[in-house]
Protein backbone atom coordinates (compact mmCIF):
# COMPACT_ATOMS: atom_id res chain seq x y z
CA UNK A 1 0.00 0.00 0.00
CA UNK A 2 1.24 3.48 -0.62
CA UNK A 3 0.05 6.52 0.63
CA UNK A 4 -0.65 8.54 -2.37
CA UNK A 5 -1.75 12.23 -1.52
CA UNK A 6 0.38 14.58 1.17
CA UNK A 7 -3.37 16.62 1.32
CA UNK A 8 -6.44 15.25 2.28
CA UNK A 9 -6.44 11.58 0.25
CA UNK A 10 -6.94 8.56 2.08
CA UNK A 11 -8.06 10.71 5.27
CA UNK A 12 -10.97 12.01 3.48
CA UNK A 13 -12.14 8.37 3.02
CA UNK A 14 -11.66 7.52 6.59
CA UNK A 15 -13.14 10.73 8.23
CA UNK A 16 -15.35 12.87 5.55
CA UNK A 17 -14.09 15.85 4.96
CA UNK A 18 -11.53 17.96 7.15
CA UNK A 19 -11.67 18.57 10.66
CA UNK A 20 -14.61 21.14 11.32
CA UNK A 21 -15.78 20.45 14.74
CA UNK A 22 -18.26 17.53 13.75
CA UNK A 23 -18.01 14.53 16.29
CA UNK A 24 -18.28 11.97 13.31
CA UNK A 25 -14.70 12.97 12.36
CA UNK A 26 -13.08 11.91 14.84
CA UNK A 27 -13.11 8.37 16.92
CA UNK A 28 -15.90 7.68 19.23
CA UNK A 29 -14.77 7.96 23.18
CA UNK A 30 -12.92 4.85 24.82
CA UNK A 31 -14.93 3.47 27.06
CA UNK A 32 -14.84 0.04 29.68
CA UNK A 33 -16.33 -2.19 27.09
CA UNK A 34 -13.12 -1.55 25.18
CA UNK A 35 -10.68 -3.61 27.04
CA UNK A 36 -10.83 -7.18 27.67
CA UNK A 37 -12.47 -8.12 31.25
CA UNK A 38 -14.71 -4.89 30.67
CA UNK A 39 -11.63 -3.45 32.15
CA UNK A 40 -12.11 -4.80 35.18
CA UNK A 41 -10.54 -8.55 36.43
CA UNK A 42 -11.36 -9.57 39.62
CA UNK A 43 -8.93 -8.12 41.97
CA UNK A 44 -7.03 -11.23 42.94
CA UNK A 45 -6.34 -11.77 39.18
CA UNK A 46 -4.96 -8.49 38.77
CA UNK A 47 -2.71 -8.88 42.23
CA UNK A 48 -0.94 -12.09 41.30
CA UNK A 49 -0.02 -10.85 37.58
CA UNK A 50 1.32 -7.33 39.47
CA UNK A 51 3.60 -9.93 41.52
CA UNK A 52 4.94 -12.09 38.89
CA UNK A 53 5.13 -8.42 36.53
CA UNK A 54 7.69 -7.53 39.13
CA UNK A 55 9.35 -10.85 40.31
CA UNK A 56 12.29 -11.70 38.74
CA UNK A 57 11.47 -15.56 39.49
CA UNK A 58 10.46 -15.34 36.25
CA UNK A 59 13.91 -15.22 34.75
CA UNK A 60 16.38 -17.85 34.04
CA UNK A 61 18.98 -16.38 36.27
CA UNK A 62 16.67 -14.58 38.51
CA UNK A 63 18.23 -11.11 37.57
CA UNK A 64 15.25 -9.50 36.00
CA UNK A 65 11.77 -9.22 35.30
CA UNK A 66 8.71 -7.95 33.21
CA UNK A 67 8.96 -4.25 35.06
CA UNK A 68 13.13 -4.07 34.05
CA UNK A 69 12.57 -3.02 30.22
CA UNK A 70 8.42 -1.92 30.84
CA UNK A 71 8.85 -0.01 34.00
CA UNK A 72 6.31 2.55 34.92
CA UNK A 73 9.19 4.52 35.64
CA UNK A 74 10.18 4.98 32.09
CA UNK A 75 6.49 4.82 30.96
CA UNK A 76 6.25 0.85 29.92
CA UNK A 77 8.97 0.91 28.00
CA UNK A 78 13.25 0.93 28.76
CA UNK A 79 13.82 4.43 27.35
CA UNK A 80 16.92 2.84 25.33
CA UNK A 81 17.05 2.31 21.60
CA UNK A 82 17.46 -1.44 21.93
CA UNK A 83 17.27 -2.88 25.88
CA UNK A 84 19.50 -4.69 27.71
CA UNK A 85 18.23 -7.84 28.91
CA UNK A 86 19.36 -10.32 30.82
CA UNK A 87 22.41 -9.97 32.16
CA UNK A 88 22.11 -6.26 32.77
CA UNK A 89 21.41 -4.38 35.89
CA UNK A 90 20.09 -0.75 36.27
CA UNK A 91 16.93 0.91 34.53
CA UNK A 92 16.28 2.92 32.04
CA UNK A 93 19.35 5.21 30.42
CA UNK A 94 21.38 3.77 33.95
CA UNK A 95 20.97 -0.06 33.10
CA UNK A 96 24.24 -1.28 31.91
CA UNK A 97 25.95 -4.12 30.00
CA UNK A 98 28.16 -4.80 32.50
CA UNK A 99 31.88 -5.47 31.60
CA UNK A 100 35.06 -8.11 30.88
CA UNK A 101 33.45 -11.66 31.64
CA UNK A 102 30.11 -10.67 33.09
CA UNK A 103 29.71 -8.63 29.96
CA UNK A 104 25.94 -9.18 28.39
CA UNK A 105 26.95 -11.19 24.85
CA UNK A 106 23.62 -11.06 22.58
CA UNK A 107 21.79 -8.10 21.97
CA UNK A 108 18.27 -7.08 21.72
CA UNK A 109 17.25 -6.47 18.33
CA UNK A 110 14.26 -4.27 18.49
CA UNK A 111 13.25 -1.57 20.31
CA UNK A 112 10.41 -2.12 23.53
CA UNK A 113 7.77 -0.82 22.87
CA UNK A 114 5.40 0.26 25.62
CA UNK A 115 2.38 -1.25 27.11
CA UNK A 116 -0.39 1.48 27.23
CA UNK A 117 -3.81 0.30 26.13
CA UNK A 118 -2.50 -3.09 24.93
CA UNK A 119 -5.19 -4.66 27.00
CA UNK A 120 -8.10 -3.46 24.72
CA UNK A 121 -9.60 -6.00 22.69
CA UNK A 122 -8.58 -3.96 19.23
CA UNK A 123 -5.33 -5.15 20.00
CA UNK A 124 -5.34 -8.10 17.77
CA UNK A 125 -2.13 -8.71 16.97
CA UNK A 126 1.38 -8.20 19.49
CA UNK A 127 4.98 -7.45 18.76
CA UNK A 128 6.48 -5.50 15.96
CA UNK A 129 6.10 -8.08 13.92
CA UNK A 130 2.53 -9.14 14.81
CA UNK A 131 3.83 -12.66 15.13
CA UNK A 132 1.08 -13.06 17.85
CA UNK A 133 -2.44 -12.76 17.05
CA UNK A 134 -5.67 -13.70 18.21
CA UNK A 135 -8.47 -14.24 15.17
CA UNK A 136 -11.82 -15.59 15.62
CA UNK A 137 -11.37 -16.33 19.41
CA UNK A 138 -8.69 -18.02 19.12
CA UNK A 139 -4.88 -17.25 20.09
CA UNK A 140 -2.24 -17.76 17.93
CA UNK A 141 1.64 -17.75 19.43
CA UNK A 142 4.78 -18.72 17.63
CA UNK A 143 4.43 -22.17 19.65
CA UNK A 144 2.24 -23.17 17.16
CA UNK A 145 0.24 -26.50 18.29
CA UNK A 146 2.81 -25.98 21.93
CA UNK A 147 0.45 -22.86 22.19
CA UNK A 148 -0.94 -23.88 26.05
CA UNK A 149 -5.01 -23.94 25.84
CA UNK A 150 -7.72 -21.47 27.85
CA UNK A 151 -5.40 -18.27 27.09
CA UNK A 152 -7.85 -14.95 27.80
CA UNK A 153 -6.54 -13.07 24.87
CA UNK A 154 -3.37 -12.60 22.58
CA UNK A 155 -1.61 -9.99 26.00
CA UNK A 156 -1.42 -13.33 27.61
CA UNK A 157 0.05 -15.10 24.45
CA UNK A 158 2.37 -12.29 24.45
CA UNK A 159 3.84 -13.08 27.63
CA UNK A 160 5.22 -16.68 27.08
CA UNK A 161 7.89 -15.74 25.51
CA UNK A 162 9.42 -13.23 26.67
CA UNK A 163 10.90 -15.50 29.21
CA UNK A 164 11.59 -17.98 26.80
CA UNK A 165 14.52 -15.64 24.77
CA UNK A 166 18.28 -16.29 25.56
CA UNK A 167 19.04 -12.39 25.44
CA UNK A 168 15.64 -10.81 27.30
CA UNK A 169 15.25 -13.09 30.19
CA UNK A 170 16.33 -16.59 29.74
CA UNK A 171 20.15 -16.57 29.95
CA UNK A 172 22.73 -18.44 28.22
CA UNK A 173 22.87 -22.32 27.98
CA UNK A 174 24.01 -24.29 30.52
CA UNK A 175 23.75 -21.15 32.97
CA UNK A 176 20.32 -22.08 35.02
CA UNK A 177 18.29 -25.33 35.34
CA UNK A 178 15.29 -23.36 32.94
CA UNK A 179 17.44 -22.92 30.14
CA UNK A 180 18.81 -26.47 30.76
CA UNK A 181 15.50 -28.33 29.97
CA UNK A 182 16.12 -26.82 26.58
CA UNK A 183 19.18 -29.00 26.36
CA UNK A 184 17.83 -32.03 27.43
CA UNK A 185 14.21 -31.31 25.33
CA UNK A 186 17.00 -31.90 22.53
CA UNK A 187 13.80 -30.56 19.95
CA UNK A 188 13.51 -26.44 21.28
CA UNK A 189 9.99 -27.54 22.34
CA UNK A 190 8.14 -24.71 24.35
CA UNK A 191 6.45 -26.65 26.93
CA UNK A 192 9.10 -28.12 29.19
CA UNK A 193 10.82 -24.54 29.66
CA UNK A 194 7.23 -23.20 30.86
CA UNK A 195 7.22 -26.49 33.44
CA UNK A 196 9.94 -25.57 34.65
CA UNK A 197 9.17 -21.80 35.62
CA UNK A 198 6.00 -22.90 37.06
CA UNK A 199 7.98 -25.74 39.02
CA UNK A 200 9.52 -22.91 41.05
CA UNK A 201 6.14 -20.70 41.67
CA UNK A 202 4.81 -24.54 43.06
CA UNK A 203 7.14 -24.65 45.80
CA UNK A 204 6.26 -21.78 47.03
CA UNK A 205 3.37 -21.05 49.27
CA UNK A 206 2.63 -17.79 49.16
CA UNK A 207 2.28 -17.87 45.19
CA UNK A 208 0.48 -21.35 45.78
CA UNK A 209 -2.46 -19.01 47.78
CA UNK A 210 -1.84 -16.13 45.30
CA UNK A 211 -2.93 -18.76 42.21
CA UNK A 212 -5.10 -20.31 44.27
CA UNK A 213 -7.24 -16.82 45.13
CA UNK A 214 -7.06 -15.95 41.47
CA UNK A 215 -8.52 -19.11 39.86
CA UNK A 216 -11.43 -21.73 40.30
CA UNK A 217 -9.25 -24.28 38.73
CA UNK A 218 -6.47 -23.59 40.46
CA UNK A 219 -6.74 -26.34 43.83
CA UNK A 220 -3.33 -27.76 44.28
CA UNK A 221 0.43 -26.75 43.51
CA UNK A 222 0.39 -29.27 40.53
CA UNK A 223 -2.85 -27.42 38.83
CA UNK A 224 -0.36 -24.31 38.16
CA UNK A 225 -0.13 -23.72 34.43
CA UNK A 226 1.69 -21.59 32.35
CA UNK A 227 -1.92 -20.05 30.72
CA UNK A 228 -2.62 -18.92 35.02
CA UNK A 229 1.15 -17.24 34.87
CA UNK A 230 -0.04 -15.65 31.52
CA UNK A 231 -3.67 -14.99 31.90
CA UNK A 232 -2.39 -12.57 35.13
CA UNK A 233 -0.08 -10.85 33.71
CA UNK A 234 -2.21 -9.99 30.98
CA UNK A 235 -4.95 -8.74 33.17
CA UNK A 236 -2.49 -6.74 35.18
CA UNK A 237 -1.11 -4.85 32.03
CA UNK A 238 -4.73 -4.48 31.10
CA UNK A 239 -5.35 -2.32 34.29
CA UNK A 240 -2.41 -0.82 35.22
CA UNK A 241 -1.54 0.55 31.76
CA UNK A 242 -4.56 1.67 30.63
CA UNK A 243 -4.21 5.38 29.51
CA UNK A 244 -7.35 6.78 28.17
CA UNK A 245 -7.26 10.01 30.34
CA UNK A 246 -5.93 12.52 27.84
CA UNK A 247 -6.76 16.17 27.34
CA UNK A 248 -7.96 14.26 23.72
CA UNK A 249 -9.56 12.16 25.45
CA UNK A 250 -11.76 14.95 27.12
CA UNK A 251 -12.27 16.58 23.97
CA UNK A 252 -13.85 13.37 22.23
CA UNK A 253 -16.17 13.15 25.98
CA UNK A 254 -17.60 16.50 24.90
CA UNK A 255 -15.41 19.17 26.86
CA UNK A 256 -14.49 21.56 24.12
CA UNK A 257 -11.77 23.66 25.66
CA UNK A 258 -9.96 20.49 27.11
CA UNK A 259 -7.67 21.19 23.80
CA UNK A 260 -5.97 24.69 22.64
CA UNK A 261 -6.25 26.02 19.27
CA UNK A 262 -2.60 25.10 18.58
CA UNK A 263 -3.78 21.73 19.22
CA UNK A 264 -7.20 21.87 17.51
CA UNK A 265 -5.18 23.08 14.52
CA UNK A 266 -2.75 20.17 14.71
CA UNK A 267 -5.71 17.92 15.30
CA UNK A 268 -6.96 19.21 12.49
CA UNK A 269 -3.71 18.35 10.53
CA UNK A 270 -3.46 15.02 11.97
CA UNK A 271 -7.21 14.10 10.73
CA UNK A 272 -6.17 16.14 7.20
CA UNK A 273 -3.46 17.80 5.27
CA UNK A 274 -0.53 15.46 7.22
CA UNK A 275 -2.17 12.80 6.26
CA UNK A 276 -1.31 10.76 9.70
CA UNK A 277 -4.87 9.12 10.00
CA UNK A 278 -4.42 7.05 7.33
CA UNK A 279 -2.51 4.24 9.36
CA UNK A 280 -2.58 6.29 13.26
CA UNK A 281 -6.46 5.79 13.41
CA UNK A 282 -9.30 4.55 15.55
CA UNK A 283 -9.33 5.00 19.22
CA UNK A 284 -5.97 4.28 19.66
CA UNK A 285 -4.05 6.08 16.82
CA UNK A 286 -3.35 3.06 14.97
CA UNK A 287 -4.79 0.70 11.93
CA UNK A 288 -2.97 -2.75 13.75
CA UNK A 289 -1.39 -2.79 9.98
CA UNK A 290 2.00 -3.25 8.82
CA UNK A 291 4.44 -1.13 6.64
CA UNK A 292 7.69 0.16 6.11
CA UNK A 293 9.20 3.77 6.32
CA UNK A 294 12.66 3.54 6.48
CA UNK A 295 13.61 3.60 9.75
CA UNK A 296 16.95 3.33 9.90
CA UNK A 297 18.01 -0.25 10.63
CA UNK A 298 20.10 -0.13 14.12
CA UNK A 299 21.63 -3.07 16.09
CA UNK A 300 21.54 -7.11 15.19
CA UNK A 301 17.59 -6.85 13.83
CA UNK A 302 15.29 -9.73 14.62
CA UNK A 303 14.93 -13.59 15.54
CA UNK A 304 15.90 -15.66 13.15
CA UNK A 305 17.62 -12.86 11.00
CA UNK A 306 20.02 -12.61 8.58
CA UNK A 307 22.72 -10.59 10.94
CA UNK A 308 21.95 -6.56 10.59
CA UNK A 309 18.61 -7.32 8.61
CA UNK A 310 15.25 -7.36 10.10
CA UNK A 311 12.93 -9.17 8.21
CA UNK A 312 10.17 -7.21 10.25
CA UNK A 313 6.31 -8.48 9.09
CA UNK A 314 8.21 -11.13 7.18
CA UNK A 315 9.48 -13.25 9.81
CA UNK A 316 5.47 -13.83 10.56
CA UNK A 317 3.89 -14.36 7.49
CA UNK A 318 7.30 -16.09 5.45
CA UNK A 319 6.18 -13.50 2.68
CA UNK A 320 8.69 -11.92 0.88
CA UNK A 321 6.34 -8.32 0.11
CA UNK A 322 6.30 -7.88 3.99
CA UNK A 323 10.33 -8.22 4.47
CA UNK A 324 11.00 -4.78 6.45
CA UNK A 325 7.72 -3.94 7.37
CA UNK A 326 6.11 -2.78 11.34
CA UNK A 327 3.00 -2.96 13.18
CA UNK A 328 1.52 0.79 13.34
CA UNK A 329 2.33 1.68 17.16
CA UNK A 330 -0.53 3.47 19.07
CA UNK A 331 0.28 6.96 19.62
CA UNK A 332 -0.75 7.38 23.43
CA UNK A 333 1.67 8.57 25.49
CA UNK A 334 3.81 9.35 22.20
CA UNK A 335 5.14 12.46 24.14
CA UNK A 336 6.69 10.25 27.09
CA UNK A 337 7.59 7.17 25.01
CA UNK A 338 10.80 8.17 23.44
CA UNK A 339 12.99 7.03 21.63
CA UNK A 340 10.75 5.72 18.53
CA UNK A 341 10.65 3.00 15.81
CA UNK A 342 11.52 -0.07 15.42
CA UNK A 343 14.75 0.54 16.09
CA UNK A 344 14.56 3.33 18.72
CA UNK A 345 16.35 5.06 16.12
CA UNK A 346 14.55 8.50 17.04
CA UNK A 347 15.49 10.36 20.13
CA UNK A 348 12.87 12.93 20.22
CA UNK A 349 9.42 13.36 18.98
CA UNK A 350 10.22 15.74 16.19
CA UNK A 351 12.73 13.65 14.64
CA UNK A 352 10.34 11.08 13.88
CA UNK A 353 7.62 13.31 12.87
CA UNK A 354 10.00 14.86 9.96
CA UNK A 355 10.86 11.02 9.44
CA UNK A 356 7.65 10.90 8.54
CA UNK A 357 7.38 13.69 6.47
CA UNK A 358 10.76 12.60 4.21
CA UNK A 359 11.69 9.16 4.87
CA UNK A 360 13.77 8.36 2.30
CA UNK A 361 15.94 12.02 2.75
CA UNK A 362 15.83 11.38 6.58
CA UNK A 363 17.15 7.67 6.03
CA UNK A 364 19.91 8.96 3.70
CA UNK A 365 20.95 11.71 6.34
CA UNK A 366 20.35 9.72 9.36
CA UNK A 367 22.33 10.99 12.59
CA UNK A 368 23.31 7.86 14.73
CA UNK A 369 24.46 10.07 17.83
CA UNK A 370 21.00 10.54 18.51
CA UNK A 371 20.51 6.69 19.62
CA UNK A 372 19.66 6.19 23.13
CA UNK A 373 22.50 3.56 24.28
CA UNK A 374 23.12 2.16 27.91
CA UNK A 375 25.44 3.01 30.30
CA UNK A 376 27.95 1.57 28.53
CA UNK A 377 28.17 2.77 25.30
CA UNK A 378 28.62 -0.45 23.52
CA UNK A 379 26.63 0.00 20.34
CA UNK A 380 28.78 1.75 17.40
CA UNK A 381 28.71 2.31 13.70
CA UNK A 382 29.23 -1.16 12.85
CA UNK A 383 25.80 -1.87 14.15
CA UNK A 384 24.17 0.43 11.21
CA UNK A 385 22.84 -0.31 8.59
CA UNK A 386 21.39 2.29 6.09
CA UNK A 387 23.97 4.91 7.30
CA UNK A 388 27.09 3.46 5.93
CA UNK A 389 26.05 0.03 4.22
CA UNK A 390 24.64 0.97 0.59
CA UNK A 391 23.17 -2.20 -0.30
CA UNK A 392 21.83 -2.82 3.07
CA UNK A 393 20.06 0.90 3.05
CA UNK A 394 18.62 -0.58 -0.19
CA UNK A 395 16.20 -3.23 1.41
CA UNK A 396 15.15 -0.31 3.77
CA UNK A 397 14.78 1.79 0.47
CA UNK A 398 12.59 -0.97 -1.40
CA UNK A 399 10.58 -1.70 1.27
CA UNK A 400 9.55 1.79 2.15
CA UNK A 401 5.51 2.52 1.96
CA UNK A 402 5.72 6.24 2.76
CA UNK A 403 5.33 9.32 0.20
CA UNK A 404 7.03 12.57 1.64
CA UNK A 405 4.39 15.38 2.88
CA UNK A 406 5.19 18.65 2.77
CA UNK A 407 4.68 20.93 5.81
CA UNK A 408 5.56 24.37 7.10
CA UNK A 409 7.49 24.58 10.29
CA UNK A 410 4.57 26.29 12.06
CA UNK A 411 2.11 23.25 10.58
CA UNK A 412 4.91 20.82 12.34
CA UNK A 413 4.52 22.56 15.51
CA UNK A 414 1.07 22.42 15.64
CA UNK A 415 1.27 18.62 14.91
CA UNK A 416 3.45 18.53 17.79
CA UNK A 417 1.04 20.14 19.84
CA UNK A 418 -1.34 17.57 19.05
CA UNK A 419 0.40 14.84 19.48
CA UNK A 420 1.38 16.16 22.96
CA UNK A 421 -2.23 16.58 23.59
CA UNK A 422 -2.69 12.46 23.70
CA UNK A 423 -0.43 12.59 27.15
CA UNK A 424 -2.48 11.39 29.77
CA UNK A 425 -0.79 11.93 33.16
CA UNK A 426 -2.66 9.95 35.19
CA UNK A 427 -0.02 7.66 34.04
CA UNK A 428 2.59 9.38 36.92
CA UNK A 429 -0.07 7.17 38.87
CA UNK A 430 0.98 3.91 37.99
CA UNK A 431 4.63 4.22 39.64
CA UNK A 432 1.95 2.72 42.85
CA UNK A 433 1.86 -0.59 41.15
CA UNK A 434 5.38 -1.31 42.17
CA UNK A 435 5.63 -3.06 44.97
CA UNK A 436 7.81 -3.03 47.92
CA UNK A 437 8.86 -6.92 47.65
CA UNK A 438 7.73 -9.94 45.90
CA UNK A 439 6.67 -13.53 47.42
CA UNK A 440 10.27 -14.77 45.98
CA UNK A 441 12.51 -12.44 48.35
CA UNK A 442 14.26 -11.12 45.16
CA UNK A 443 14.78 -7.57 44.90
CA UNK A 444 12.29 -5.30 42.92
CA UNK A 445 14.70 -2.92 42.24
CA UNK A 446 17.91 -3.15 40.44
Amino acid sequence: MKFKSPLIGLSTLLFGVVHTGQADELPSPVVDTDYHYNGAPSEELVELGRLLFFDKIMSGNKNISCATCHSPLTFSGDGLSLGVGEGGSGLGRYRNTGEGDDAVEGRIGRHAPHLYNLGAKEFTHMNWNGIHFEANGQVNTAANRDTPPDLDNVLAGQALFPILNQNEMLGDPIENEIVARLILSRNNSFPPLWNAYMERLRVNPDYVSLFDAAFSDVNSPADIQIQHYANAVAAFQTVAFRSDNSPFDAYLRGNSEALTAQQLRGMDLFYGAANCSSCHSGKFQTDHQFYGIAIPQVGPGGEGRTPHQDRGRAEATRNDEDWGKFRTPSLRNVALTAPYGHTGAYATLRGIVMHHLDPLTALENYDPSQLVKPSRDDLDADDLIGYDDLSLRQIVIDANDLQPVSLSEAEVNDLLAFLESLTDFNVMEQLEWIPQSVPSGLPVKD
